[in-house]
């Protein structure tokens, strides 16, 4: 099992930033792929990015290319989400997600992190 716990959501105005992160616990050593994803209120749930654990290759949904950055911290075991220049229509609550599968499917998912950005 792996349990992840998000933490660094807030309250932005539009074009500010914020950094989230994540701590995956459990079986840590399974996990390949490490994601974000993101709900708007009354939205299905959408991909932003993810990291490749061991590699470090990252992807990006093209919403969020070249404003958000996905890293990784194997020292500290810990996943971050870089955001900037956040617009309104990014409010959502934010979910950290892994992957034990080298085809990334995400079984494990942490409570979400508030993230509201004012116009």
């Amino acid at each position: 099992q792996v349990q992840l716990v998000e933490s660094g959501g807030g309250l932005v105005q539009a074009g500010g930033s914020l950094r989230l992160s994540c701590v995956p616990s459990g079986r840590t050593f399974s996990i390949i792929y490490t994601g974000w994803f993101r709900q708007a209120p009354g939205k299905e749930r959408e991909f932003v990015a993810t990291i490749n654990w061991r590699s470090g290759v990252t992807s990006y949904a093209d919403s969020v290319k070249g404003r958000f950055t996905i890293s990784r911290d194997n020292a500290k075991n810990m996943v971050y989400l870089q955001m900037n220049s956040l617009k309104p229509e990014e409010t959502a609550v934010y979910y950290c997600a892994a992957s034990i599968s080298s085809i990334p499917r995400y079984d494990y998912w942490g409570q979400g992190t508030q993230v509201t950005v004012s116009s």
